[in-house]
C-alpha cells in the first residue's frame, strides 16, 4: 500500500489559490482575447500550440503521493479516484496506459540532457517558415525587412535547426537548406539542450503528466516557455514593435551575439527543470509498472 500525504481542505485550497493567482495574469488575458475575438501574435501560441486550456492551467494538482480531503471538486474529475468518503487522489489505475509515452519521454529527456548544446542556429527557423512564400505568414504581422531581404537572410546562412516541430513548418524551398533534417523518427538522436524550442517543450512534457505531476513544476515550465517564446519572436523576421517587442536582429553580428546570450541563459535555467521532469517521469514509470504487474 503506497503511503499518501493527506492535505486538509484548508491546506490544499490555499495552495490551489496561490497557483491560480500565479498563472491568472496569463489565463485571464487569453480568455479576454478569445471572448473579444482578438489575436496576439506572441502569447496565443502558449495556449494553441501547447493545448492546455486556461482552466486546465489554473487548476492545481498536488501530484503523486498526495491525497486531498474534503475535495468534491476533484472527486468529479475523471482523473481522480476516491479513497474513502472524504478523500481523493490521482487515479493510479490510469498510469499503465501512459507507460509507452512516459518511456519515450524519459528517453528524450535523458538523451537531451546528456548531449552538448549547440548555439549556431540563431533562431532562423522562423525565417525559414516564410522563405520564398511571403503570403504564407503565420502571424498577423508584417515582415520587418520585407520578403526579398528576408529571403536573402535565409540564403546567406547555413540553417542548422535540430527541432522536428520547428522544421516541419519550413516552406518546401527552405527544407533542403537545413542540415540535418529533423523529424519525429530521429528526434531522439537530434534533440539538444541549446534549442529554444526543446526547452520550451518542457512545458508540454510537464502538463502531459498531470494530475500525477505537481502544478508548481507545471507553472515553472510555463513561465520559462513564455520567456523563451518572447526571445523566439523577437528574433523572428516579424515586426512586432507595435506589440511591445523590440527585435533581436539576428541578421547582424550584434543580434547574433544577443541571441546566443539569451539562448545560453534559458538553457542554463532549463537544465534543472529537465532534471526534475526526468526524475518525475522515472517515478511515474515505476508506479505504472507496479500497477501493470
Amino acid at each position: 500500500m503506497r503511503r499518501l500525504r493527506v492535505l486538509s481542505r484548508t491546506e490544499w485550497s490555499a495552495r490551489a489559490e496561490e497557483h491560480r493567482a500565479r498563472v491568472e495574469p496569463w489565463t485571464r488575458e487569453r480568455v479576454r482575447r478569445r471572448e473579444l475575438g482578438e489575436k496576439h501574435p506572441v502569447w496565443d501560441f502558449l495556449f494553441e500550440y501547447y493545448n492546455l486550456s486556461p482552466g486546465g492551467l489554473e487548476r492545481w494538482h498536488p501530484g503523486l503521493g498526495h491525497a486531498l480531503a474534503e475535495a468534491p471538486e476533484y472527486a468529479r474529475l475523471a482523473s481522480y479516484a476516491r479513497l474513502d468518503d472524504r478523500t481523493v487522489t490521482a487515479d493510479l489505475s490510469r498510469l499503465p496506459a501512459r507507460l509507452p509515452g512516459l518511456t519515450w519521454t524519459r528517453e528524450l529527456l535523458s538523451r537531451t540532457a546528456e548531449r552538448p548544446a549547440r548555439w549556431g542556429c540563431f533562431g532562423l527557423h522562423e525565417w525559414a517558415m516564410v522563405y520564398r512564400q511571403p503570403a504564407e505568414r503565420r502571424h498577423a504581422a508584417r515582415l520587418r525587412l520585407g520578403p526579398s531581404a528576408t529571403d536573402a537572410v535565409v540564403e546567406s546562412h547555413r540553417l542548422a535547426c535540430t527541432h522536428a516541430d520547428a522544421y516541419r513548418f519550413y516552406t518546401a524551398d527552405a527544407r533542403p537548406l537545413n542540415r540535418p533534417a529533423p523529424t519525429r523518427d530521429n528526434q531522439l538522436e537530434l534533440e539538444q539542450p541549446g534549442c529554444l524550442h526543446a526547452n520550451m517543450d518542457l512545458y508540454r512534457i510537464a502538463f502531459r503528466m498531470l494530475p500525477f505531476l505537481d502544478s508548481d513544476t507545471v507553472a515553472d515550465a510555463f513561465e520559462l516557455a513564455a520567456e523563451i517564446r518572447e526571445v523566439d519572436m523577437r528574433a523572428s523576421p516579424y515586426d512586432l514593435r507595435a506589440h511591445g517587442f523590440d527585435p533581436i536582429a539576428v541578421e547582424t553580428a550584434e543580434g547574433k551575439a544577443e541571441y546566443v546570450r539569451r539562448q545560453r541563459d534559458v538553457a542554463a535555467r532549463a537544465e534543472p527543470l529537465r532534471e526534475r521532469l526526468l526524475r518525475a517521469t522515472h517515478r511515474l514509470i515505476e508506479n505504472a509498472q507496479e500497477d501493470a504487474a
